[in-house]
């Protein structure tokens, strides 16, 4: 089987290409830079049009999971063309592409299609984002729907033991700004179910296998506030939370509104997957012991 992953030097498509691998699946790993990547590496700017045919017309993958974004949240809200031209255009571009060479396609989107008013959101209930980022995603997802043999999958918040793209992860910054001794400002009123990229690629791979289609919620079975999430961190590796400093999301100015409660229901996932969406304390163990790996 040949697999091809957009975004695949990130955080979740490092992961998923390398359990891939592990499978003896054939990856064809694509970003618009290589920085981390794994498998047969193609450059790929998925804002191109003819760029992108030329890929898919060469490559003529089996599955497709497609999952570069722009995902700097206040970014895409100063800078509406590019996270337009990247996470609508480029998904379409994609997507025209998967059908035209019968591929599989699973995307992946956010919990920020959604408002945040009320929580633990269902894949029935009715998207409404407040931020442009969410809006391009949402956009994107209406696309995706319109092909053939498609999945979505929304994840929240993904964490894991390796930076990615360049990128130092929520988890990991706090891990090395406690183990520095530094203090550190967590908001109390924001919501989400944070998600292991291990976990994460580990039930898209059984997507792959089972040709699953639908919308699906991909994330942890916690939903925690962001001061939660750090303290729980902070307990798993011993660290010391009188370091952590409450405070309201109001005492932050960010360009992008945040929804304050995007926690996703993952019943669905939980009772269709035998890979399951994981309980904090067991994704955060997974961590401890991923972390331990990589310092031995």
């Amino acid at each position: 089987m040949k697999l091809l992953i957009t975004g695949a030097s990130g955080l979740y498509g490092s992961k998923l290409a390398q359990l891939a691998l592990d499978r003896n699946i054939e990856v064809y790993s694509s970003d618009i830079q290589s920085l981390t990547v794994y498998g047969n590496f193609v450059k790929l700017d998925i804002s191109g049009k003819e760029q992108v045919a030329e890929a898919f017309k060469t490559i003529k993958p089996d599955v497709v999971v497609h999952a570069a974004t722009l995902t700097d949240v206040d970014k895409c809200e100063t800078n509406k063309e590019l996270a337009w031209k990247v996470n609508v255009e480029g998904t379409k571009n994609i997507a025209d592409a998967a059908r035209s060479t019968g591929s599989f396609l699973i995307y992946i989107s956010t919990d920020y299609v959604f408002n945040g008013e009320k929580g633990r959101y269902k894949e029935t209930d009715n998207p409404d984002p407040i931020n442009y980022y969410g809006l391009t995603k949402l956009k994107a997802e209406e696309i995706v729907q319109t092909r053939p043999e498609c999945f979505i999958a929304r994840p929240s918040v993904i964490y894991g033991s390796t930076p990615a793209a360049g990128k130092v992860n929520f988890a990991l910054w706090l891990i090395e700004t406690l183990r520095k001794g530094a203090r550190v400002k967590i908001v109390t009123d924001q919501w989400n179910t944070p998600t292991l990229n291990t976990n994460l690629a580990e039930m898209t791979l059984e997507v792959i296998e089972r040709r699953l289609t639908g919308i699906y919620h991909l994330c942890g079975a916690t939903r925690v506030s962001r001061l939660e999430f750090a303290e729980q961190i902070a307990e798993t590796f011993d660290l010391n939370k009188g370091l952590i400093d409450s405070v309201l999301s109001s005492q932050f100015t960010w360009p992008a509104k945040r929804p304050m409660d995007s926690s996703l229901d993952t019943s669905k996932a939980q009772e269709t997957l035998l890979n399951k969406p994981l309980k904090m304390d067991d994704a955060l163990r997974q961590l401890k012991f991923e972390l331990a790996q990589k310092s031995t």
